[in-house]
C-alpha cells in the first residue's frame, strides 16, 4: 500500500494484479465500501490514470455476470442490458461509477502468483469524481460484495494494512496489506469490533471519548455510540481523509484545541478545515497532544503529522478534523497513518499497533 500523494491523492492504493494475462493496477484502498471496480475500455467517460485501461476483451479469464445471479441481486444498485447485469456506485463526494458487473482473476500483489479466481468487480465504462490517477477502488467493507468478503472463505478472515506517513521523506513508502489469521500484530492492543445490522459494509469501534493535551474532553460517549436503530457510532474508513466528527463532538474537540493552542499564530481556515495555524519560518513547533480513546483501554496516541497537516506551500497547518455531515463519526486514513489497523472477523476485534509499518 503507497500514499497517492504524488499523484494529488489524499488516497491509499494497494498493487493489484488482474487478467489473464496478469497486468498490475493501481487500486483505492476502501474500507467503507464494498463493490471493487475499475476502469474499463471503451469507456464513455473516464478520468485519467496512471495504467493502461482495464480492456476486458483482452483478457482470458474475464466473465460477464448474468443479471439472475446472486452476484448482481446483491448489489445495491443494479439494472439488466441484455442478459448482462449493470452495477452503479455512488460514493458521499458525489463520485461515481458505473458499468458492467464481472468476475475476473486478482491476483494479491503484482506479478504475484497467488490468484484469487471468479471475484466480482465492476468493469467501470463511466466513472467520475475525486479520482487521481488509481485505475479504480478495492472494496474492502463487510458486504458480501467486498474483495475481502469473497477471499475470506479461502485466506481466512482477517485482515490488516498500515498505511505510512504520506509526508515523511524517512519512513518506507510502502507497507504490505495482509490477509489471514497473519494479519494481526503479536504488539496489537484489541477493542471490539460491531457490526450494523442495518448496514454491513461498516466496522464500527467503540470510540469512548478524545483527550487533548492530556485532558479528557466532556463529551458524552453516548454521541459516538452505536444505536439500535443502526444510526450513529463510529467506523474506520481507510477510503476517508480527515477524521469528521458529528457536530456537537466536533465543537467540544475544535473549541479544547484552540484553547491548548493560545501560543500558536493563527491562520485562516482552509475549506472544511477551520483550526489552522500559521508556522512559516518556525523551525520546531511544539503541539498539543491528541488520543482517541477505545472500549477494552485501548488509545491511538496520535503523532503530530496525525493531528496536524499541511495545506499549503506557506507553512500552513490544519487540524485534520472536520463536522460529520450524517449522523455518524468516520476515523480517516490521516489519523490511522503509522498504525497498524487490522480486523479480525473471527473473533469480532479491532487490532491497533502504532508504528508497525
Amino acid at each position: 500500500i503507497s500514499s497517492g500523494l504524488s499523484l494529488g491523492s489524499g488516497e491509499y492504493f494497494a498493487r493489484m494484479g488482474i487478467g489473464n494475462p496478469q497486468r498490475s493496477y493501481y487500486l483505492e484502498l476502501d474500507t467503507g465500501s464494498d463493490v471493487t471496480w475499475i476502469q474499463c475500455a471503451p469507456c464513455s467517460s473516464c478520468y485519467s490514470q496512471v495504467d493502461p485501461i482495464y480492456d476486458p476483451s483482452n483478457s482470458s479469464s474475464y466473465r460477464r455476470v448474468y443479471c439472475g445471479s446472486a452476484l448482481c441481486q446483491a448489489l445495491d444498485y443494479s439494472a439488466c442490458q441484455g442478459m448482462g447485469c449493470s452495477y452503479r456506485v455512488v460514493y458521499g463526494d458525489s463520485s461515481a461509477s458505473s458499468g458492467d458487473l464481472g468476475i475476473e482473476s486478482f491476483y494479491l500483489g503484482p506479478n504475484s502468483s497467488t490468484a484469487m479466481r471468479n471475484i466480482a468487480f465492476g468493469c467501470g465504462h463511466s466513472n467520475s469524481g475525486l479520482f487521481r490517477g488509481e485505475a479504480g477502488l478495492l472494496g474492502m467493507g463487510g458486504g458480501t460484495l467486498s474483495f475481502f468478503s469473497q477471499i475470506a472463505a479461502s485466506i481466512g478472515p482477517a485482515f490488516s494494512y498500515c498505511l505510512v506517513d504520506r509526508y515523511s521523506q524517512l519512513q518506507s513508502r510502502s507497507s504490505p496489506l495482509i490477509f489471514g489469521r497473519t494479519a494481526i500484530p503479536f504488539a496489537a492492543r484489541f477493542t471490539p469490533l460491531l457490526k450494523n445490522p442495518r448496514i454491513n459494509t461498516f466496522y464500527y469501534a467503540v470510540l469512548t471519548g478524545i483527550s487533548v493535551g492530556g485532558t479528557p474532553l466532556p463529551i458524552p460517549p453516548a454521541q459516538f455510540a452505536l444505536t439500535g436503530n443502526g444510526t450513529g457510532g463510529a467506523i474506520l474508513d481507510s477510503g476517508t481523509s480527515v477524521t469528521r466528527v458529528v457536530p456537537p463532538a466536533y465543537a467540544v474537540l475544535r473549541d479544547a484545541y484552540r484553547a491548548a493552542s493560545r501560543n500558536l499564530p493563527p491562520a485562516p481556515g482552509v475549506y472544511l478545515l477551520d483550526t489552522c495555524f500559521n508556522f512559516q519560518g518556525l523551525p520546531t513547533v511544539q503541539i498539543p497532544s491528541l488520543v482517541l480513546h477505545f472500549d477494552n483501554g485501548v488509545d491511538m496516541v496520535l503523532p503530530g503529522g496525525n493531528i496536524l497537516i499541511p495545506v499549503d506551500r506557506s507553512g500552513t497547518f490544519c487540524l485534520a478534523f472536520a463536522p460529520s455531515s450524517m449522523p455518524i463519526s468516520v476515523i480517516g486514513n490521516v489519523q490511522q497513518q503509522t498504525f497498524r489497523i487490522g480486523f479480525d472477523l473471527q473473533r469480532s476485534l479491532i487490532a491497533i499497533a502504532p508504528r508497525e509499518c
